[in-house]
């Protein structure tokens, strides 16, 4: 493997520089050399042999504002001391697929990790206001516009059965994704009825909620035919905080458990993650496509899977691409256990 010398940022390509601990510790302590950073396509900095020790506070600091996304070379499951310098921990073919994937959605892939720096920092709207930000912004960017155009929106009939069914049975409100057709992709029309849905269980304190999906998967991601669809991003952006359904399931997290089984993908990862229980049946899958759209993950990902496992295996999962299964996710604590038995009505 072999990588391009770090170039003036006034070249718009993606530079990937490969660096010793003792040299970035060099481009860390020096304004010339950190000036040549970013650009517009950002950029990312591969850092091998670092220290065993924890890396002092100014040191974490000064690499959290460089603006590229700073790879360290060891395993994603090992954590070493000298993670905290670090947007996502990566080696062999995983730092490979994260070095091609960056490259081919240069800004998409930056934008993410700069983002995930702040994961924690603030509270979960804070961090939805900063995600959905960023998000329309990509929205309006070059790398999106490309993947809308090689994607054409198809129409297709709205069916006449509800997007999310709901029941109620004693103190437990049921509430089942209902698109099966369409491996329960989560449209405008789902939102709105799984709004309301949390909306009940949230005006009454003695409901528990029991969120599952109907079909062959839980939720196999946003629907893509609404991709962009909306006038302009400025106006995705404050539907999105009226009407995000992560923060609905934050604000009574205790009171919810998810069961997910299938494909498990962007939203239908990030918004069960939001919920105070997690059970996967063990055929489920879990992945981060965003990137390859150009954005970034847009259903609160950024803020609820930090929280579950780490901001570094959540920059892992969306630059790698790579989809896990059950047993790995409720190793990560992405879920909280498994269950072969769908919940009982």
């Amino acid at each position: 493997m072999w990588y391009e010398p770090l170039v003036s940022s006034a070249d718009p390509a993606f530079v990937v520089e490969t660096t010793t601990w003792d040299d970035f510790c060099g481009l860390l302590s020096s304004p010339p050399r950190r000036a040549e950073l970013g650009g517009p396509d950002g950029g990312a900095v591969v850092v091998r042999d670092g220290p065993d020790s924890a890396v002092p506070a100014a040191m974490v600091e000064a690499a959290r504002q460089l603006p590229v996304i700073v790879v360290l070379d060891a395993s994603i499951d090992e954590a070493p001391a000298s993670s905290a310098i670090a947007d996502v921990i990566a080696s062999g073919a995983d730092l490979e697929a994260i070095v091609e994937r960056a490259t081919a959605h240069p800004q998409a892939a930056t934008a993410l990790a700069l983002l995930l720096r702040a994961s924690g920092t603030g509270s979960v709207f804070d961090g939805l206001v900063a995600e959905s930000a960023v998000y329309s912004t990509l929205q309006s960017g070059t790398e999106f516009r490309s993947w809308r155009v090689d994607h054409p929106v198809r129409t297709r009939p709205v069916p006449d059965a509800p997007a999310v069914l709901t029941s109620r049975s004693g103190d437990v409100l049921d509430v089942v994704l209902n698109r099966p057709e369409v491996r329960n992709a989560l449209d405008a029309r789902m939102r709105d009825e799984l709004w309301e849905a949390f909306l009940v269980a949230a005006s009454d304190p003695t409901l528990t909620v029991r969120w599952s999906g109907a079909g062959p998967s839980f939720c196999s991601g946003g629907d893509l035919d609404e991709f962009g669809s909306l006038p302009d991003p400025a106006s995705g952006h404050l539907i999105r905080l009226t009407r995000s359904i992560g923060l609905a399931v934050h604000r009574i997290t205790d009171r919810v458990t998810v069961h997910v089984h299938g494909s498990c993908a962007g939203s239908g990862v990030e918004l069960p993650a939001f919920a105070g229980t997690v059970v996967a049946a063990p055929d489920a899958r879990f992945s981060l496509p965003e990137l390859q759209l150009g954005l970034v993950p847009g259903a609160g990902g950024t803020v609820s899977l930090p929280r579950r496992i780490g901001r570094h295996r959540t920059a892992w999962l969306a630059l790698t691409g790579e989809v896990i299964d059950a047993d790995r996710a409720r190793s990560w604590g992405l879920v909280d256990r498994i269950e072969a038995d769908p919940p009982s009505e």
